[in-house]
């Protein structure tokens, strides 16, 4: 389950699309009887002027699609919640971002 490569919305004299954008991570994954978990995935994006915004696809009644714009610290906290191993490393969705060790 992916999002519709053309779904764009424009907020805040902003165009969002998910065909130009690059996928950074999200939650999807085959439990062996679908992609969908518990009825919603999220996906995380990065457009190509450096703005983040997410679009969670949901298979319940009465709920919307939705995209959502992001500001970079809501993006990076949603980066660490989706935990997606496939998805592109930090280093590489958040360039000059601060990392220090613990």
């Amino acid at each position: 389950m992916k999002p519709p490569t053309d779904m764009t919305r424009v907020i805040g004299g902003k165009r969002y699309s998910v065909k130009d954008a690059e996928l950074i991570a999200d939650d999807a994954f085959w439990d062996g009887h679908n992609f969908e978990r518990h009825g919603r995935n999220t996906f995380l994006y990065k457009t190509a002027n450096g703005n983040y915004f997410s679009v969670t696809l949901s298979q319940w009644q009465g709920e919307r699609d939705e995209l959502t714009p992001l500001t970079r610290a809501a993006a990076m906290a949603l980066y660490e919640e989706l935990d997606d191993a496939d998805g592109l490393q930090f280093e590489y969705a958040f360039p000059d971002a601060k990392i220090e060790n613990a």
